[in-house]
Order: structure tokens, then C-alpha cells, then sequence
């Protein structure tokens, strides 16, 4: 690689913008995609051909409204019910669905919703993703918070109340290497009841590590199932290596993570099959490791700087809500996160519904948390966020909201014996 932190198009070398140019308009210059690089462990798993299998036979166009109507009426949803309530042919039948969804969500959950908020530490990385603000190639203030000022951010996060952190890097491991990390969720533990972590993958002896940091759960986008698809959107570095990132999860497992949170990043690809493969991974592992927490979310692509034209065009709330919907009805024990990707509206229904996790007081960006959360003016230097949020409420007003919508806002069920 030629410069791993690239910060202003202007400044790249010519063989660099060389480079840039020829990822973009040349496969094959581009690393086999498929292919492990040193270090990165393999593990042996039936789980990614199930799922992949599944997906790559998924024909939602066959679906008719009998088949519909089947799936709504069977007390327990298979597979095939699923596919039927993905497919367009179950669009008409949103209402029916949603009032399945709120009793399976009732049944499992009661009438909680679980708060959170994500800490961002660092937003160096060295992966040419072309829809994510953090590329390399991305012109943004680069920032890696210090041990003192991540303890600060904590602490202002903790002082609102809030129980439950995610912590959040760019795909660094030059810059955000594993022991950074790991001594992140141990001055994580000094502050909340429940740590999460959303980094790059790493090998189970790292999440074990980390685990024994102090971290609960790991959750992994996989962007997208697709694997030719995800060939053309990740053009450089390790997140290039698709089947590494999908065995992230049972990785985590094995190394002691007592949760795992999966998702595609709907509007990437076909957005009916990354809903039917994500689901199915949480299945097939379910069956794997009983003992685990497992959740999902749904985020959709949203506007970066430099590029406020990425949207999920073919995935509007319509069709967020019939997969949540279909989430709910067919694995209706798991975790449902809606990020503040999301509108305050359409999250404060969907939590009635099928959700049952909502971020609150969001910073995408690194080293801001003391102006936004007291309004405090500070004179250090931040980091550019990694997308933009739609719902920006704070964690009072997300709590007042909920309690208002019906709901009981919790912030951590867990005791540490």
C-alpha cells in the first residue's frame, strides 16, 4: 500500500491518484477478494455455504399473496414463510405483518426499549470503501483519541446518565491496533454496565483478548452478502476479503463474546437478499451456539462528506419496515437495533413495533461529545464523522420520548456477580 492515511485528494502523490484511478477502473488490480491475506485466521464453518446457498437460490419473485397469507398464519415462521415476507407480493400485507411483528415483540421483550450511544475513538483506516466517509481515500480531519481523552468522552457520556457504550474505530490497525482497543473497553468498564465494540474483524485470540478487557458483544456489518457486489464497493484493504468479515461473528463467539450483531448495509445491493442472508446468518449460528445473544441491525446507506449522493434509492421506510417486520415474525427472540440513521419519526413507531434497541445522544464523529452534550465550546481539534444522522436527539429527550410513546426506556439489564 502505498500511503495508508491519505487525508486530501489534492495532496496525493501522482502515484497515488495513479493507484486511486486504477482501483477504481481496472479489477484486475485489485486483490483477489476471496483470498485470506497473512494472519488472517480460517476457520472451519458449514455456516457461510448455508447461508449463501439460501441466498443465491432466493427468487422473491415467485412469492404470490397465498403464500403470504400462509406465512402470517403459521404459528412458527420457517424459512420459506420468511422469503414469503420479504418479497414484494407481502407489500400489501405491512399492517397484518406489523400487528404479528408487536405481539412477537411483546412476548419476548415485554415493553422495553434499550438504549445506547456509540463512541467513536478513531477514524483512521486503510480500506477504500467508495460509500464510506472514513476511506482512505477521503478527504476529512483524521483523529485518534488519547487514553486521557477517551476517558473524558466516557465520562461526559456516563454523566447523562447512559449505562450501555459502543466503541467504534475506522479499520486501522496501524493506527487503532488491538491493545488500543482493548485498553479503551477497560477504561470502558470504569463507566458503563454493558461495552460494545464495532471494529475491524480480528483472529478469536483478539476477541478473546478483548473480551477479557472487558467487552460484552461485537457486532459486524457485512455490507453486503453479495460477494461479486461486494467485490465492486470495497477496492483495497482488509475489509477486501469478504469471507474473513463474514466468519467475523463465530470468531467472537469462540473467543468468549457473550453477543454478536450482524447486518447489511441496505441499498448496497439487492436489498430483499442481504435482509434474507443476514437473518439466516443469525440463524445458522443460533443453532450453533444456543447460549449466545444475537441481534440485528438494518442500517441504510446515508449521504458522507464529500458525497451527499449516496442513498438508498430502492429502499425507502416502506420497505424497512416490512423487513424489520419480517425480522421480528422470524426470529422473534433476537436483539433489533435502528440506529439514528433513522428519522426520530419513523423510529419512535418502528420501537411499538419490532425494534427493541435505539442509539441516543449519537456522535459519529471523534472528540465532540463535550460540546454536544453540554454545549461547552472546545478548543481541541476533532474528527470528521463517518456519516451523517438523521435523528439527532439527545439521551434525555430519547428517554422522555419513550417513556411518552408507552414505552419503558432501559438502560441495563445485566448483574455482575
Amino acid at each position: 500500500m502505498e500511503n495508508q492515511f491519505f487525508v486530501d485528494s489534492e495532496y496525493l502523490s501522482k502515484e497515488a491518484l495513479a493507484r486511486k484511478h486504477q482501483l477504481e477502473t481496472d479489477p484486475t488490480s485489485r486483490k483477489d477478494h476471496m483470498e485470506y491475506l497473512p494472519g488472517m485466521e480460517i476457520i472451519e464453518s458449514d455456516v457461510r455455504e448455508k447461508v449463501i446457498s439460501q441466498m443465491e437460490t432466493y427468487d422473491y419473485s415467485v412469492y404470490t399473496a397465498k403464500d403470504v397469507r400462509a406465512a402470517l398464519e403459521h404459528e412458527t415462521c420457517s424459512v420459506e414463510d420468511f422469503k414469503a415476507l420479504l418479497s414484494p407480493a407481502a407489500e400489501p400485507f405491512l399492517e397484518e405483518m406489523a400487528q404479528k411483528a408487536r405481539i412477537e415483540t411483546s412476548k419476548h421483550f415485554g415493553n422495553t426499549v434499550y438504549l445506547f450511544t456509540p463512541l467513536y475513538i478513531a477514524n483512521y483506516c486503510e480500506n477504500y470503501c467508495v460509500y464510506c466517509g472514513f476511506n482512505c481515500y477521503n478527504h476529512i480531519n483524521r483523529m485518534k483519541l488519547s487514553f486521557e481523552q477517551i476517558e473524558h468522552e466516557m465520562k461526559v457520556i456516563a454523566d447523562s446518565g447512559m449505562e450501555e457504550i459502543l466503541i467504534l474505530t475506522g479499520e486501522s490497525r496501524a493506527q487503532s491496533d488491538v491493545e488500543y482497543i482493548g485498553e479503551a473497553c477497560k477504561l470502558a468498564r470504569k463507566y458503563f454496565r454493558m461495552v460494545g465494540l464495532e471494529i475491524y474483524p480480528v483472529n478469536t485470540d483478539e476477541y478473546h483478548y478483548l473480551h477479557e478487557c472487558g467487552a460484552d458483544y461485537v457486532t459486524v456489518f457485512q455490507e453486503t452478502y453479495d460477494a461479486d457486489k461486494y467485490e465492486t464497493l470495497h477496492l483495497m484493504g482488509h475489509k477486501r476479503v469478504w469471507p474473513y468479515r463474514f466468519d467475523a461473528q463465530e470468531r467472537a463467539l469462540r473467543g468468549g463474546m457473550r453477543g454478536v450483531a450482524f447486518s447489511a448495509l441496505l441499498g448496497l445491493s439487492d436489498f430483499r437478499k442481504d435482509a434474507l442472508a443476514s437473518a439466516l446468518h443469525v440463524y445458522y449460528l443460533q443453532r450453533k451456539y444456543p447460549q449466545a445473544e444475537m441481534s440485528l441491525s438494518c442500517p441504510r446507506l446515508r449521504p458522507i462528506i464529500n458525497n451527499d449522493k449516496i442513498n438508498p434509492l430502492d429502499v425507502g421506510e416502506t420497505q424497512l419496515c416490512q423487513i424489520l417486520c419480517a425480522y421480528r415474525i422470524f426470529l422473534p427472540f433476537v436483539g433489533i437495533t435502528v440506529s439514528s440513521r433513522e428519522s426520530a419519526e419513523f423510529r419512535n413507531g418502528i420501537v411499538k413495533i419490532a425494534a427493541t434497541k435505539v442509539s441516543a445522544g449519537v456522535s459519529t464523529g471523534i472528540g465532540d461529545h463535550e460540546s454536544k452534550y453540554t454545549g461547552k465550546e472546545e478548543d481541541t481539534v476533532t474528527g470528521d464523522e463517518q456519516f451523517e444522522i438523521d435523528d439527532a436527539r439527545s439521551f434525555q429527550d430519547m428517554y422522555q420520548d419513550m417513556s411518552e410513546e408507552g414505552l419503558q426506556p432501559v438502560l441495563n439489564d445485566y448483574v455482575y456477580v
